[in-house]
């Protein structure tokens, strides 16, 4: 097939229909019996916060797009009516699913052990008036129901906020005649509250505020008759709209949009499945939405909020067992991590390994004398961050600390904000990349003075350097002295902090210069060698592939026959399996207990092989919008450790892995006669709370 054919539009998947894919895939951890109650209930959290995200965003987009009656298509030839329409239908198909699980499965498995979500409908006369109590000190002083008349008109309703539509008969005071009220719950009051143990049946017995609220809401009007009270919550567009040609000051510029994502365009609205025909159809005019926006529920109609039940509840035997992250023994041996690093790089595997010795390199680096400098780059943090407390630590010392912050770090701005105003309070220089560009590398330099001259001690991540993502999601860390990288990366920050042109690196791979280039280069050259008769192969893990050149890149690559393994977490528009085209690539996903979110890529390269650690999945954003980095696992132990854990042993998994099949669904795979085998639990096995012997000795 020649290179026009590779671009017909069904060799490619469309990347909303497959993310929705990727979500089915949680959905289901949340149905697997072999996965411990309380997780289940966090995996159907997590399914909520995700599809709540895809409107925020994907929707959104798409929706403008729609407006403008655009023809704008992506590889797959879908326009965005289309796509919208394939959306609805598949949300909410899944929509329904998720609350049959959690109505017919997962609450009477809980009530079963002793943690409920008590109903209004079976509260005894204890109950009933500990809710009263409740309602009258927690909730009344805080409610400001509103009637909506020509004095009070519809609100302005927060994004993703718990809101009631009550329809009301009668007249009030001033002889106003009531139709229709609205009741915003305090963003203050959690959405779940346990009842005390004088009036609960059980250790765990929690009610929701809904339920108070949908008791006492006659206690709002008096002298009214409400004649109903229905639950509502509007998804809105939540991109933020920087324009980088009118901004002089970016942080200022972000601050000022945040307040506005909360109340941006309006993309979905969901509502209790009992709410009348007339109040849903009033809410869908006031929010200028149509009847495919409309998602009816049989319960809470923000699920998201159960994820506070896991914590809540002290149970072990219902959750994951705990694990303690284990520490190569390098590390182990000395407390002086420079000292170690003089003596060969060491490779982290988080979340099996601990994120411990990235904090104690900055710590050890702030009260170091012969340490001058520190530079990092910074994502996301969190909003308690450990690292960024060793940074503060080392500009109060005196150190030229320089951090990158990404303020335009999807949902973390405000956070970042605040992460930037600490540091120059403390005497970092804080600068915040590029404009046009989100600073996605994650990157860690140490300029340290030793015999000899100034040596670049780095470290180099595919996640971010955030402490409790590092417990959740699998990464790989690389600690290295090599001069050659270290250079590499003082040449990355000038960029980022300064003003001049791209400068050649000698072992890093950077976008949005030379990544992509460097990308289709080395799978053609697999392709080449496959051509010559030569052996071939190409492992690749990340967790998007999307990027068409890529994708026609690694066609061409299976025609010639290469043999290609993919494993990508999310989503992937690459149809594996088609005849003449791609049925020597195969594609897989791992969704378990850690979220999947390593990056790494492996070349055969005729028996020279080459093996990459990046920040950037194979998208055009990470591309070509994005400063990524992409480093080499060059010392021979380690590059055969990583490439056993983080892609051979996934490539065996056959308890927590799906198949991309042609026509873009994916079906699980189940052990055969031998023994079920987990990548996830071998690799907490291998790794968690123990001594690995498998380090670099020299660069």
């Amino acid at each position: 097939m020649d290179e026009a054919n590779l671009k017909q539009p069904d060799l490619y998947i469309n990347r909303d229909l497959s993310l929705l894919q990727f979500n089915r895939r949680v959905l289901e951890q949340a149905r697997d019996e072999n996965v411990p109650l309380l997780e289940r209930l966090r995996f159907l959290c997590i399914f909520s916060s995700n599809l709540d995200e895809l409107f925020e965003t994907r929707v959104a987009g798409l929706k403008q797009w729609a407006a403008l009656e655009s023809p704008q298509t992506g590889p797959d030839g879908l326009g965005p009516q289309e796509v919208l329409r394939q959306i609805c239908g598949e949300v909410r198909a899944l929509v329904e699913d998720q609350y049959r699980l959690l109505n017919e499965v997962l609450t009477p498995q809980l009530a079963a052990e002793n943690i409920r979500f008590v109903r209004r409908t079976h509260w005894d006369a204890r109950q009933k008036r500990w809710v009263k109590r409740y309602f009258e000190s927690e909730l009344l002083p805080v409610l400001s129901p509103l009637g909506l008349d020509p004095a009070h008109p519809f609100p302005n309703i927060l994004n993703k906020s718990l809101n009631f539509i009550v329809p009301l008969t009668g007249k009030d005071a001033f002889g106003r005649a009531g139709e229709v009220a609205l009741v915003q719950a305090p963003r203050a009051l959690p959405r779940l509250i346990r009842m005390p143990e004088e009036c609960a049946a059980g250790p765990h017995d929690f009610v929701f505020l809904s339920s108070i609220i949908h008791a006492h809401v006659k206690d709002l009007f008096s002298g009214m008759k409400v004649e109903g009270c229905y639950q509502f919550r509007v998804t809105r567009n939540s991109e933020l709209f920087v324009d980088k040609e009118e901004i002089d000051d970016l942080l200022r510029a972000v601050e000022g949009e945040l307040p506005s994502r909360r109340y941006g365009e309006a993309v979905r609205l969901e509502v209790a499945d009992n709410c009348p025909p007339q109040m849903t159809a009033y809410l869908l005019d006031q929010f200028e939405l149509s009847q495919d926006d409309l998602y009816q529920v049989n319960g809470p109609v923000n699920l998201a909020r159960l994820m506070a039940i896991p914590d809540a509840v002290d149970r072990a035997d219902l959750k994951y067992p705990p694990f303690t992250p284990g520490l190569p023994k390098r590390l182990m041996r000395s407390s002086d991590i420079f000292q170690t690093l003089r003596q060969g790089d060491v490779l982290l595997h988080h979340p099996y390994e601990s994120f411990a010795p990235v904090v104690d390199f900055v710590r050890q680096a702030a009260a170091d004398p012969h340490v001058l400098a520190i530079k990092q780059t910074l994502y996301r943090t969190g909003r308690d961050s450990v690292l960024v407390d060793a940074l503060l630590e080392a500009a109060r010392a005196g150190k030229e600390v320089t951090v990158v912050i990404e303020l335009l770090a999807r949902m973390d701005e405000e956070t970042n904000i605040n992460m930037a105003n600490l540091l120059q309070e403390a005497g970092a220089h804080v600068v915040y990349g590029v404009v046009g560009y989100k600073t996605h590398a994650k990157m860690l330099l140490v300029v340290r003075r030793e015999e000899g001259g100034l040596r670049h001690y780095v470290h180099l991540g595919t996640g971010n350097y955030h402490a409790r993502t590092a417990r959740q999601y699998t990464d790989i860390g690389l600690f290295t002295r090599n001069e050659a990288i270290g250079a590499d990366v003082h040449k990355i920050f000038l960029q980022l902090t300064s003003l001049g042109r791209f400068t050649k690196l000698d072992k890093l791979l950077q976008a949005p210069f030379t990544l992509h280039k460097a990308m289709l280069e080395k799978i053609e050259r697999e392709t080449s060698h496959a051509r010559r008769g030569r052996p071939a192969r190409i492992i690749a893990k990340m967790n998007a592939l999307i990027e068409p050149h890529i994708i026609r890149a690694l066609y061409r690559a299976s025609q010639a026959g290469v043999k290609i393994d993919l494993i990508v977490r999310g989503i992937c528009c690459l149809r594996p399996g088609i005849k003449g085209v791609s049925e020597n690539i195969a594609v897989r996903s791992t969704v378990g207990r850690f979220l999947e979110h390593s990056r790494v890529y492996y070349f055969h390269n005729n028996g020279d092989t080459e093996v990459f650690c990046a920040s950037a999945d194979w998208m055009d954003r990470n591309f070509f919008r994005r400063v990524e980095t992409c480093f080499p696992i060059e010392n021979k132990t380690l590059k055969k450790r990583l490439v056993q854990e983080a892609l051979l042993t996934y490539l065996a998994d056959d308890t927590q892995s799906w198949v991309l099949q042609s026509d873009g669904n994916y079906q699980r795979l189940t052990p055969g006669n031998e023994k079920p085998f987990s990548a996830q639990t071998a690799l907490m096995k291998k790794l968690a709370g123990e001594e690995v012997e498998e380090e670099g000795n020299g660069h």
